[in-house]
Formats: C-alpha cells, sequence, structure tokens
C-alpha cells in the first residue's frame, strides 16, 4: 500500500490485515519513506480464541482470579455496657472456602470473587473487569467509590463488574466483591480483563472458571 500526494486526503488512515492474511509464524511490518517529513504510526494485533479453557495471558500488568464460597462463622463476644455490665454481641463473619475450577455451590450460595493483580511499574487510568457467571448477581446494587483493598469506581454492570482504576502502583494488589449465585446449571466466568484506558497494548487476563450450581435441597421438617 502506497500512501502519497494523490490519496493523501481520501485514505482512512487505516491499513487492516484480517483472516487469512494474518498467518502463523514471524511476520515483519516495513514502513519506508521517501522524502524528509516526519512519519507517525501505530500498529495492534487483536485475536480471537477458541480454546476451552481460556488460559491466563499477560506482561507488565496480569490477573490471577479466585473464587470462595462464603459460610457465616457467626462469633459472640462479651463487651463492658455503659454500666459497666457485661453485654454480649453476635458479630458476622464470614468463613470463605476455596473453589475449584468446577467447583460446585447451592442455588442460594454466596460467593466471593478476589482479583489478584500484579503490576512491574506504576501506570494510570486502567480498567479492570470481570465477567460473572452467567445466572450470578451482585450482593451489593449499588455503584461506586470502593477503598478496600484498592481504591476504585466499581460500576455494576448486567454482564460484568468493572473497576476504574485512576492509579495502580508497581507490585501486588488484591480487589473483591461478592456474587450470589442464583440459576442451577453448569456455568462459566470468562477471563477477567485488564488493560489501559488510553493504551491499549497495556493489557492480561486471568484463567476461565467453571461452576457449578445445584438446587438447594428443601429442608424436610
Amino acid at each position: 500500500m502506497k500512501i502519497n500526494a494523490d490519496n493523501f486526503f481520501s485514505f482512512d488512515n487505516v491499513m487492516l490485515l484480517q483472516c487469512d492474511a494474518v498467518q502463523t509464524g514471524t511476520r515483519n511490518i516495513e514502513i519506508r519513506r521517501t522524502g524528509s517529513g516526519p512519519v507517525y504510526f501505530n500498529a495492534y494485533l487483536t485475536n480471537f480464541t477458541q480454546e476451552d479453557p481460556i488460559t491466563a495471558a499477560g506482561l507488565e500488568v496480569k490477573v490471577r482470579r479466585r473464587f470462595y464460597r462464603l459460610e457465616r462463622d457467626d462469633r459472640d463476644t462479651s463487651v463492658r455496657g455503659d454500666r459497666g455490665q457485661t453485654v454480649h454481641q453476635q458479630t458476622t463473619r464470614w468463613k470463605r472456602i476455596s473453589l475449584e475450577n468446577l467447583g460446585q455451590v447451592n442455588s442460594g450460595d454466596l460467593v466471593e470473587v478476589e482479583l489478584l493483580i500484579d503490576s512491574k511499574n506504576d501506570y494510570e487510568y486502567l480498567l479492570l473487569e470481570d465477567r460473572k457467571p452467567s445466572g450470578f448477581e451482585p450482593a451489593d446494587q449499588r455503584s461506586g467509590y470502593i477503598n478496600e483493598g484498592l481504591r476504585a469506581y466499581r460500576e455494576l454492570r448486567d454482564d460484568r463488574v468493572s473497576f476504574f482504576l485512576s492509579q495502580l502502583a508497581r507490585g501486588n494488589h488484591s480487589i473483591s466483591y461478592r456474587l450470589r449465585a442464583e440459576t442451577p446449571g453448569r456455568v462459566a466466568a470468562l477471563p477477567a480483563r485488564i488493560e489501559g484506558m488510553y493504551a491499549p497494548e497495556l493489557v492480561g487476563n486471568s484463567d476461565e472458571f467453571k461452576l457449578q450450581v445445584t438446587e438447594m435441597a428443601e429442608k424436610q421438617e
């Protein structure tokens, strides 16, 4: 493809190679210039995978995902009242039980999703998105800022939970949220993905994760 004075203003600034035009193996992109004017260009590669399961990938930023089933583990504590008397209080606590891929939960169970981020440098303005499994709904109902772990603006959408990060320091970070299993069946959670909002080449994704949701057995009287 050539760009010259004849097509300079009609050229749409894009040269797209797709499907069979991009074959496996090493490929070189060569840009030649005639004259002394500056040349500015960007090159991007996107791909669609049919692998099952989808595996993790990433270089500068990486994200891992863990699933936990939550069980109530309330504790009774004793505190001193305003008159010096002993007052018994019950504290709501949860015990996390790690779930493996193809693990099983019951309809109605509360599940915690933990996203672990490994960043090699300091970055600004990143988007972390986790596509929730079909039949799961967020335990919280409102979007907004969260301060537990990473500070981020969390947005609850129909098919995913999005975290907008204005800053990400180098090192390891963790952020989590909770889902409730509702619809029985075997479901797949597509990989969580982190990417630079203004630098799409900065990207990483987690493994795919599958769960089996069963109908909760009714209690017999």
